[in-house]
């Protein structure tokens, strides 16, 4: 998936951050100088013992707790899923990236809670070195993610 293409055939505003390689949601804030709370890194996860995948969007300031995010899914089981499952499920990213649009992917998306709270977020483009800004309400109409409590407060 195009990241880009599809926002602006979705003809949703939005910027590119172009930026050094990054390899974590932390070092991506600092590149593009936007607080920790409001860059989302997106992980995948594995739930029912394997059989489906699920699309989380988190601050980068916050760690999953599985037992809040098994909580919030009705008590699956969860694990994350390992970066060679990552890259078949979304395979026309750089190896490591996984876009927080698991609907274009097939994978239902579920976001924090506390991310939320901000107006905009900024996520990891389609490589390593693209971030992008765009509105948290335009990201929900279009993905419709399920917004429950995935990490616990700092």
């Amino acid at each position: 998936m195009n990241v880009q293409q599809f926002l602006s055939e979705s003809k949703v505003p939005y910027e590119v951050l172009t930026h050094e390689p990054t390899y974590d949601a932390q070092h991506m804030a600092h590149a593009v100088h936007v607080k920790g709370a409001a860059v989302a890194k997106t992980v995948l996860l594995r739930a029912d013992h394997g059989y489906r995948y699920i699309t989380a969007v988190i601050p980068a300031t916050r760690m999953i707790d599985f037992d809040v995010a098994s909580r919030s899914l009705g008590q699956c089981h969860l694990r994350l899923a390992s970066e060679l499952e990552v890259a078949e499920v979304c395979p026309d990213c750089e190896f490591g990236v996984l876009l927080p649009f698991g609907s274009q992917y097939g994978v239902k998306t579920i976001v924090d809670s506390s991310l939320a709270n901000e107006d905009e977020f900024v996520f990891e483009g389609s490589t390593h070195q693209e971030s992008i800004r765009m509105k948290f309400k335009d990201f929900v109409r279009l993905e419709s993610p399920l917004v429950l409590p995935l990490t616990k407060a700092d």
